[in-house]
């Protein structure tokens, strides 16, 4: 009897305990919901700042492991790969994308991973900028941020990675600037054909027949408007965003409350709902140009996307390509995503399916191993390029930099 009685008096105390933490996380969600928010914290340096896009660089992570999804570590690499690797998020989010979490970072992954990370942040656009194009992203935008990418890293060739529109914008620069010193380019759940399936397809379908006749029989046209006039908040994004997922936008806060007692949860839940609540504007200007070029003529599909007075060939593209798509993508499916690896001109052209939808498949729980690693791997024999390393380790701007910040991370931690 006495010994029942212990055990009873224990689950009530483990029960006590339980909700007081649950308490204290409930009350930091509703009042204090910053202190949980967990991104942007991999420390960089902005090399080039610009109106609207500017470009970081990712030092190697100061501390000999670092966490990853699954709960597990990795040793962080200081050799570093002579050839620079260049992050491309899409337009639409904030680069947050690539740095969600400590333990969801693919900026800092492959920084421990022994690679020299830059990456594109295509900024907070404005209503000034409304009138930018795709043009404007993928070659003039993509073209200064390159030439910063070598000149800081001492190094012509250059491995792109570019998530969703990020992808597209990649494939647009590859195939549209006469860059010839992409060495490696890798896509997930990138967009090429918007006719086969999903929202894209679904999209298309519906847009198609009255595009077809206001052509036909009217002057108007969607670029000939005015992009100011046109131009949305953020906040539609963030709602065109859950609205294709609307029950789990939902089920999220059940999960929630059912998981309060438990703070990485919680730090969790908080970072991925801040991303999803600060999604950025598309200029109204780009999205004329995949309205027209992309949903109503499918372009990409046949391996040309017209970017103003030039177009974008896919295959033209001579550097190793890779592409993933979500096994559960629903916004960009897998045939929507496969056909790049069939247009683009690469000698090594190859097209994989990982778990995950839309987010999961680059951001997700499973995402360090069923694409980061795999992708590090691809890119490791392709990232070498002989007597580069030793002298980029010692005189380049990067190398300047990583020296710069660890000095200054030393000087801020005096047990370092």
């Amino acid at each position: 009897m006495a010994s029942r009685l212990r055990s009873i008096s224990k689950q009530i105390s483990a029960l006590r305990a339980r909700a007081e933490v649950a308490t204290g996380n409930a009350l930091d969600w509703a009042f204090l919901r910053g202190s949980l928010v967990q991104s942007g914290l991999t420390p960089y340096e902005t090399l080039l700042s610009g109106d609207p896009m500017s470009l970081r660089y990712y030092p190697p992570p100061y501390e000999d492991t670092i966490p990853l999804p699954n709960g597990e570590t990795m040793s962080v690499q200081r050799k570093r790969h002579a050839v620079p690797l260049v992050l491309v998020p899409p337009l639409g989010v904030t680069t947050e994308s690539f740095d969600l979490m400590p333990h969801r970072s693919l900026a800092r992954f492959f920084a421990a991973r022994g690679y020299h990370v830059y990456m594109i942040d295509w900024g907070t656009p404005e209503r000034r900028h409304a009138t930018l194009r795709l043009k404007d992203y993928s070659i003039d935008m993509f073209s200064e941020a390159i030439a910063e990418v070598r000149k800081h890293s001492g190094v012509d060739e250059v491995s792109l990675m570019g998530w969703c529109m990020g992808g597209l914008l990649s494939l647009m620069y590859a195939g549209g600037s006469g860059d010839t010193k992409i060495r490696n380019l890798i896509t997930v759940a990138s967009p090429i054909d918007f006719r086969s399936s999903g929202i894209p397809a679904m999209l298309g379908r519906i847009i198609q027949k009255p595009a077809e006749l206001v052509r036909r029989y009217t002057p108007l046209r969607v670029q000939n408007l005015n992009p100011i006039s046109l131009q949305m908040p953020g906040w539609v994004t963030t709602l065109g965003f859950k609205l294709t997922d609307p029950i789990g936008s939902v089920t999220t806060y059940w999960n929630l409350a059912k998981r309060l007692a438990d703070r990485e949860f919680v730090e969790s839940h908080s970072t991925t709902a801040d991303y999803l609540d600060h999604m950025l504007v598309y200029p109204v200007g780009v999205l004329q140009d995949m309205f027209v070029h992309a949903l109503i003529d499918n372009q990409f599909a046949d391996g040309i996307m017209s970017l103003g007075d030039i177009d974008a060939d896919l295959s033209t593209i001579k550097a190793d390509y890779l592409a993933y798509a979500g096994s559960t993508d629903h916004i960009v499916p897998i045939d929507v995503a496969s056909k790049s690896a069939e247009l683009v001109g690469s000698e090594s052209s190859e097209f994989r399916v990982a778990p995950g939808g839309h987010m999961g498949v680059i951001l997700g729980s499973k995402a360090a191993h069923e694409v980061w690693e795999p992708c590090a791997q691809w890119l490791d024999s392709r990232s070498d390029i002989a007597g580069v390393e030793h002298k980029q380790e010692k005189s380049s701007a990067a190398a300047r930099t990583v020296r710069r910040m660890q000095s200054r991370h030393r000087a801020e931690d005096p047990t370092l």
